[in-house]
């Protein structure tokens, strides 16, 4: 009897050894399907994806300019600068009027002379004082107004207007009294050339560091 369950249990011992040598290991058996789906796993991710073609449209580079085209735009530019800037401005033209602030009475009466044949009223104005009186060239007594409206209704064309044979008499430091004789050529409105000279006396008073003109007579000799 102890034969016979010797005999079984060697074979029992000789059968689970020959199954355990048989049959791989639940590690083994684990590992490696793990192993073969990440080597299928590789295998399939290994393709290099194929490059997508770029939708961004490639930049066409400029040529580099020539010197020659570099120094044809030179000029171009600088123009373009200096066109920019505000141009200089001119000197202002003097105006109309004269000033007459600082003039002695010998100048007074030359630039008076050429304000007339200009028809420039505003300048004899700041000749004449305000209380100015006189005798006209047509024998009338006139005022600062009646001078200054014969200036502006006055529609002859002057060609010269200028003053000879000037004498100033000074009487103290604040009055100057001249003499003298003007000249004037042109072309009247009724289109007839004419050649006047008349003989005046004016009187000068300096006012308020001014000289100023406060009387005249004036006689037509020709013309």
């Amino acid at each position: 009897m102890k034969i016979i369950i010797f005999f079984f249990a060697t074979l029992f011992l000789a059968a689970m050894t020959f199954a355990q040598e048989e049959s791989p290991s639940p590690a083994a058996e684990s590992t490696a399907p793990a192993t073969e789906e990440k080597a299928s796993a590789t295998v399939e991710e290994a393709p290099a994806a194929k490059p997508e073609e770029s939708t961004v449209p490639a930049v066409k580079s400029e040529p580099a300019a020539s010197p020659k085209a570099a120094a044809t735009a030179a000029p171009a530019k600088a123009a373009t600068t200096n066109a920019a800037k505000p141009a200089t401005s001119a000197p202002a033209a003097s105006t109309a009027k004269t000033s007459t602030k600082n003039m002695a009475p010998r100048d007074a009466e030359n630039a008076w002379e050429a304000a007339f044949m200009k028809h420039d009223a505003a300048t004899i104005d700041g000749f004449l004082a305000a209380d100015f009186t006189g005798v006209s060239d047509d024998n009338k007594f006139v005022d600062r107004s009646n001078v200054l409206g014969k200036v502006k209704k006055n529609k002859d064309n002057y060609k010269s207007a200028k003053n000879e044979r000037l004498n100033v008499k000074m009487y103290g430091n604040n009055i100057a009294v001249v003499t003298g004789r003007a000249r004037e050529t042109g072309t009247g409105k009724d289109g007839k050339g004419f050649d006047r000279t008349y003989l005046f006396t004016d009187t000068w008073m300096m006012r308020g560091g001014k000289w100023q003109c406060i009387a005249s007579h004036v006689t037509k000799i020709k013309g």
